[in-house]
């Protein structure tokens, strides 16, 4: 009995892993090549990458979904995937991209107190 009857050819292989990711390979080709430090990309590597980042972001998905609202209208929102980043520590290193929305006249009543609060620490 030969082995490569056991095996499928490297051309099936390749067909099904393209066809088990959802994220197009050539924007994580793009995003990989935007460093300094990469030359050049193996595709093996092009793909476990592509998988790898298609698990995280549905991982981070289904947390938000649980731990928000959204269960009870079947929908996810940005303030779930924000406050998720703030309130798990698995995700905290995704505040500064997924910051929680703020309106633009609470930022500036903000800014006004700490201003304000400056102005009565100089004295």
């Amino acid at each position: 009995m030969k082995m490569s009857q056991n095996t499928p050819d490297k051309e099936d292989q390749s067909s099904t892993n393209k066809k088990s990711i959802s994220l197009p390979i050539s924007r994580v080709r793009l995003i990989m090549k935007s460093s300094p430090d990469v030359s050049s990309i193996n595709q093996d590597a092009l793909f476990l990458t592509t998988k790898a980042t298609e698990l995280f972001v549905q991982h981070l998905a289904v947390a938000s979904f649980n731990n928000g609202p959204g269960k009870a209208t079947n929908s996810l929102s940005y303030t779930d995937l924000a406050n998720t980043a703030e309130e798990m520590e698995t995700f905290h290193f995704l505040t500064d991209i997924l910051p929680k929305k703020i309106l633009a006249r609470d930022y500036l009543q903000s800014l006004e107190q700490m201003q304000d609060g400056n102005d009565d620490a100089d004295f």
